[in-house]
This record gives C-alpha cells, structure tokens and sequence, in this order.
C-alpha cells in the first residue's frame, strides 16, 4: 500500500554536509523504491518570524513562507522529523517551525467542553530520528529522553498523531564508518516500511 510521507529535515545548518542529512536521504530512497509518495521540507532552508506572544500565535496569519510546509503536513499520512539534539533539546529553529505551523484552526481546535480541545490531524503516524553526541542509552535511560517525549506527547500526540515512534542516534561524532553504514541501512528498511 502506497503511503503519503513527509519528511522534515530539522538540522538548523541547510548544507546538507549532517548526519541527519544522510540519515533522511536514506530513508527517502528506501521510501520511493516502495513506491511510496514522498515530500520533503528543509527547515533549515526557510525564512519566518519567531512567534512573541499568544495573540500573534491565535491570530496572525501563517507566514508566506510556511504555507506550503503546513500543506505539506496536512497531506501526509506518515511524518518523519529529523534533528540533532542541542542543549538536551531540539534545535530553536525547529520549535519555532512546529509552533508556526501547529496553529489553531489547523492542527487543533479549542473545545470549550474538551480542555484538551479537538486534534486536527488524527489518522496520522510520525517517526522522530535523534542524533546526539552522547550515547543513546545514557539519554533514555539516565535522561530519560525527556524533550523527545514531550515532543511526542505534548506537540505530535496532542495534534493527533499516533502512533508516534523514535529513533535515537548517540555518538555520532565517534561513529565508524560501519555504524553509520547499519544507521543507513536501518532507515530504508524503515522507509520501505513507511515507519
């Protein structure tokens, strides 16, 4: 079955030169050899304010530039966000991405009987591939994975989609060659599968 994919490339640098670059590439070759449908949006390569206040949140129109991301969104059926973890987080320019396009009237609706308001984009799935420099364990287990999982929850879950799987990468400044050749590997099969 043939599955609508969007992958969002999150590394803040649009060089292309990351990881995480290499990472979505394979996944997208895995992908489109299933012939799956797939579009890709480079948050690096996109110019848009930062939102400063709940009134610009709520009201303000989406910026020009983004519209064709949130199309983008609303089209797909399964998400895959790629970035490095920076400072035990995702990079600012992709928060300030997702609360650009995860607006109201489009990702959620309030429901004054619902505090947890309506999902917008239900019937949908997503995958988060992490890089860092530290290794994977010691960021699930010590860490506990906290700002993954309240993207997962409080930013993908929240808005609809479900399920939301991850893919954590540690020691990607020591990796050998091989490591990285397995972390290819895995995300065409992941691809193929449109996981």
């Amino acid at each position: 079955m043939t599955t609508r994919i969007l992958i969002l490339q999150g590394h803040p640098d649009a060089g292309g030169a990351h990881l995480c670059h290499s990472l979505a590439e394979h996944y997208r070759a895995g992908a489109e050899s299933h012939g799956h449908e797939v579009r890709v949006v480079d948050i690096g390569m996109l110019e848009f304010p930062l939102l400063r206040s709940q009134k610009a949140w709520k009201g303000d129109p989406l910026p020009a530039g983004l519209q064709e991301a949130q199309n983008a969104i609303a089209w797909c059926q399964h998400l895959v966000l790629f970035f490095p973890l920076w400072l035990a987080d995702m990079p600012a320019l992709v928060k300030a991405f997702l609360e650009q396009v995860m607006r109201p009237g489009f990702a959620f609706e309030y429901v004054d009987s619902n505090p947890l308001g309506k999902k917008g984009l239900s019937g949908r799935s997503a995958r988060v591939v992490v890089t860092m420099g530290m290794p994977a364990m010691i960021y699930r287990h010590v860490y506990r994975a906290h700002s993954v999982k309240s993207l997962e929850r409080n930013v993908l879950g929240f808005v609809g989609f479900s399920p939301v799987r991850e893919s954590l990468i540690g020691r990607v400044e020591s990796m050998s060659e091989q490591g990285r050749a397995k972390w290819f590997r895995t995300m065409h099969g992941l691809g193929t599968d449109a996981e």
